[in-house]
């Protein structure tokens, strides 16, 4: 493994702070780091004084206010969003159903803003909560999206759970049942993610050929007779797409304002 950098070390110690594992001592750090005392020390001062992390009564830490600042210069920021937030809104506003956006990064999904109107709608995953990439039509709607160099070490890695939530048993099983996805525009997934819930998803782009986040809608089964899934599925594609083109089109107006 190569030797990290010191920027790339005091990332790593943000990387351990997870739902499971919101605080952690020194001792823990140090273990799970292998960074010596007086060097997590040093990158402890450091992120303590930015406001990335705090100290707690009990001698260990946690995230600091600063990732709340942060979150909110996102929200005001964020194109996609801002996209993205009349479809989510129409959507809640028509079907008994709950609007989600999500972003794509590395090989996290996480969910950046929801709309619902029927608030007894369930959503296991809240804004900032990652959702599993081998389960639900988020996860199946980027799959599709991707290109087979990308997409077989994460076949690989979840093929188990990928099989057992009826994905296909093998590598060509899999590829075949995405492609399926990919032709449609729109991926469905029953029960996967929360319990008695449809998802219905489509993937974003922002002109380039990897997508960056998915527009979903999840409704309860009850509700998720198959000609109503196909006509929110059209939706939620032709929502997509619109995303998809005014980001691309920021794309290509920025590019040709750096010529």
């Amino acid at each position: 493994m190569p030797k990290l950098n010191s920027l790339e070390r005091i990332l790593a110690l943000l990387d351990v702070f997870t739902e499971d594992h919101l605080e952690w001592t020194p001792d823990e750090l140090m273990e799970a780091l292998g960074y010596s005392r007086p060097t997590l020390y040093r990158y402890l001062k450091i992120l303590k004084e930015a406001g990335f992390v705090t100290s707690m009564p009990s001698g260990g830490f946690a995230l600091g206010p600063r990732v709340v600042e942060l979150d909110f210069l996102m929200r005001k920021s964020d194109t996609l969003l801002r996209y993205a937030k009349s479809h989510m809104e129409a959507f809640a506003a028509t079907w008994p159903c709950a609007a989600l956006l999500v972003r794509w990064y590395g090989n996290k999904l996480l969910v950046v803003a929801s709309e619902t109107q029927t608030p007894e709608l369930e959503n296991d995953y809240p804004r900032g909560r990652p959702l599993p990439l081998s389960r639900g039509a988020i996860s199946r709607a980027i799959m599709s999206a991707l290109n087979k160099r990308k997409l077989e070490p994460i076949i690989e890695a979840n093929q188990a759970e990928l099989a057992a939530v009826g994905l296909g048993t093998d590598m060509d099983a899999v590829l075949s049942e995405l492609r399926r996805i990919r032709r449609r525009g729109y991926a469905v997934a029953v029960d996967e993610l929360t319990k008695g819930v449809t998802g219905i998803a489509s993937p974003i782009f922002d002109g380039g050929k990897t997508p960056i986040g998915t527009f979903c809608i999840t409704i309860a089964d009850q509700s998720a007779v198959p000609d109503v899934v196909e006509r929110i599925g059209e939706r939620v594609r032709e929502a997509a797409t619109d995303i998809s083109t005014r980001l691309a089109a920021d794309r290509r107006a920025a590019d040709i304002e750096a010529d």
